[in-house]
């Protein structure tokens, strides 16, 4: 019989959602309880488990685990899959220091070469996660103690046994399940009703156990053979036999979950936030007494764990000049660099690699095409084209050379909601325009332009364009295929990356045509005195040593936005967004600037009686950050008639909680300032 641990027991554990440890033990239990899995050989019974904190033997690296020798919570029988720590639940960021210095190779010999690796988890397709997959060597799949094969114990191909945010999102891998029997669903049903982390949310769990109860009549009775249901039932999310998924954790608004689907099949999965914060080290950090809340993301997004060893790892192991030298650690800078390159392809769905050029961000990309591109083809006369919507950086750099070419800068108007207004951008463009240089979404407003239309527009009038994908990238999908632009430009620490590293993309034909925007090395294939032949692209624009260290940060930053998956962020986010909107909207004084239909992460206002200061200040005494001024936009806050605003800025790691603690600040303020 299972034993039953109510909420009060696991919140004295600790002061996280729930404790690892004793989740991991009542899953040894759930899973020893299901009926046709006996307990093997030395394995202790439910009763018998020792408690959390508890120290468990547990077996070096991975295999079956021997007759006689104890289980490890968060372990299942007969495989050793979890760390030697006892209380350790991997996450997408969970760092698991035990794993590599006991690393088998796939004969079983100790892995010198991977246990020198950082002991990142979870590795994916036989790699750690952000180091090149050569550097990482699987073992061989283990048997079970029933004699059954169990998946790898480093699983391949992107499967994971664990609940992190992978391919198929809150979800294990498959595994075998063989014909066991579901248990009752009323055992299954008082358990989940104990754990505040998973409620059935109101499902008829009796009519969705009977679909896969032994004998049920139908197209949906168990099918005969080895299953490929998830095996695992601790960590954040729960999925019954019968396929249903509890929610990772109530909404905090007494809500139904609206990503839990009846069956998980093909479906939207519930997006575990919790799991996605226990990746990112500095969300546990305290601000004057108080849990940071971080809510400045469009100024620069934190980092996750796997970024922060990905660049640690480069200087311990790989940190070497590039390209030309003879040795093995240029090789290895060499392959990590460019390997970079190719991640921020496959992201941005670039044609060819060679088309993406690194700088140090956003504003050096637009300054490259601007003094190189422009340089070469804008002249007395000709005309660009800018939105209202733009941030200083680019604005500045067309107006410094409008003023050198003495052409014209010409800008598309916005709406009363701070969207673009199209219909004025077609009067605009005529024969003289020669580039078009908007922003995908904008840092002050959240406005999302519609860039498509916008670059097919401009090309029809023979014009080039530009996208500024700064606020865009970490919010949303980016197909450059799709978009059809000339440019396309971004900075890594928006995404969730390091600082000083950014990219340019553009179109091979006219990256070909324009001429380097810096000489020096790395971008030479032949100097005389008398002339310079330089390289191709992209070396042609990467002169000097570039910041190698942290293109590979880039690198690891983009494999974990793709492993959480990039749709379920922007839905999650979206509906973090609409409900801040409304909480903030409803606030006595407060006035949103910035209210257009398609909007991402930005929650500008203003608070009447109050300076944006003061309420940056107030926030801040909460340990809630936030950014107050005018975010380099000032054109377009004056287009709203202000100079300055409280700029709130959302990432997938923010939480409803964490708005309405903003919420909670600003409506005290403002009943404050009502009573004096």
């Amino acid at each position: 019989m299972i034993t039953s641990l109510s909420p009060p027991e696991l919140r004295q554990t600790t002061e996280a959602p729930f404790d690892p440890a004793l989740l991991a033990r009542m899953a040894n239990q759930l899973f020893a309880a299901l009926p046709g899995h006996a307990v093997p050989p030395g394995v202790q019974a439910p009763s018998q488990l020792a408690p959390p904190g508890s120290p468990l033997a547990s077996p070096a690296g991975f295999g079956p685990s021997a007759p006689g020798t104890p289980i490890p919570q968060g372990q299942l029988p007969g495989v050793n899959l979890m760390p030697a720590s006892p209380t350790q639940v991997l996450s997408l960021g969970n760092r698991a220091p035990s794993l590599a210095p006991h690393a088998l190779a796939g004969n079983g010999a100790p892995d010198n070469l991977q246990g020198a690796l950082p002991a990142y988890e979870p590795r994916l397709g036989g790699a750690v996660l952000g180091v090149p997959e050569a550097h990482a060597i699987a073992p061989s799949a283990p048997q079970r103690a029933s004699g059954h094969p169990a998946s790898s114990a480093l699983p391949a191909g992107g499967a994971s046994p664990f609940y992190f945010l992978g391919d198929s999102y809150g979800q294990p891998s498959a595994g075998g399940r063989g014909t066991d029997s579901a248990p009752s669903a009323s055992r299954i049903h008082d358990e989940l009703a104990s754990y505040p982390f998973a409620q059935p949310d109101g499902a008829d769990v009796q009519s969705l156990l009977a679909k896969q109860t032994p004998g049920a009549s139908g197209p949906t009775a168990a099918p005969a053979g080895p299953s490929t249901e998830p095996q695992f039932y601790f960590v954040d999310a729960v999925r019954l036999t019968s396929g249903y998924v509890t929610p990772a954790k109530p909404h905090p608004h007494g809500e139904s979950h609206r990503d839990v689907p009846a069956v998980a099949t093909g479906q939207r999965q519930p997006f575990d936030v919790h799991a996605v914060r226990r990746d990112f080290p500095i969300l546990q950090e305290r601000v004057n007494g108080r849990p940071l809340v971080w809510f400045d993301n469009a100024a620069t997004t934190q980092k996750p764990q796997s970024v922060i060893d990905r660049v640690s790892y480069f200087y311990e192991h790989e940190n070497s000049n590039i390209h030309r030298a003879a040795h093995e650690l240029a090789a290895r800078a060499t392959d990590a660099y460019e390997g970079a390159r190719e991640r921020v392809r496959k992201f941005i769905n670039a044609p060819e690699v060679n088309e993406v050029i690194f700088v140090r961000g956003t504003t050096e990309a637009i300054n490259l095409v601007a003094k190189s591109w422009g340089g070469q083809h804008v002249g007395e006369g000709d005309e660009i084209i800018v939105s209202h919507l733009e941030h200083h950086a680019n604005i500045v750099p067309w107006q410094q050379l409008a003023s050198a070419k003495r052409a014209k800068l010409r800008v598309i108007p916005v709406d009363d909601s701070g969207q673009v207004l199209l219909d004025e951008y077609r009067k605009l463009l005529n024969d003289r325009t020669r580039i078009v240089a908007v922003t995908q979404v904008s840092n002050a407003l959240g406005t999302v332009v519609p860039v498509k239309e916008i670059v097919e527009l401009a090309h029809r009038a023979g014009a080039l364009a530009l996208v500024d994908g700064a606020q865009s990238v970490s919010h949303m999908r980016v197909d450059l295929q799709d978009i059809g632009a000339d440019f396309f430009v971004f900075s890594g620490h928006k995404l969730f990356g390091p600082t000083g590293i950014g990219v340019v993309w553009g179109k091979r034909s006219v990256l070909e045509d324009m001429p380097p925007w810096q000489g020096g090395g790395n971008m030479i294939a032949d100097v005389t005195f008398e002339k310079a032949v330089f390289q191709p692209i992209p070396n042609k624009f990467e002169a000097g040593t570039g910041n190698i260290a942290d293109a590979v940060g880039l690198g690891a930053a983009i494999d974990y936005v793709n492993k959480v998956g990039i749709e379920n962020i922007a839905r999650y986010e979206h509906e973090l967004l609409v409900y801040g909107m409304q909480q903030l909207g409803a606030i006595k004084g407060v006035r949103l600037i910035g209210t257009a239909a398609d909007k991402a992460s930005v929650m500008s206002f203003v608070l009447d009686g109050y300076t944006t200061e003061e309420v940056g200040h107030a926030l801040n005494d909460e340990g809630i950050a936030v950014r107050t001024g005018h975010h380099c936009a000032q054109p377009i806050l004056r287009r709203f008639g202000v100079e300055s605003t409280v700029r709130p800025s959302l990432a997938f790691y923010n939480t409803f909680d964490e708005i309405d603690q903003l919420v909670a600040v600003v409506r005290k303020l403002a009943g404050q300032r009502r009573a004096g």
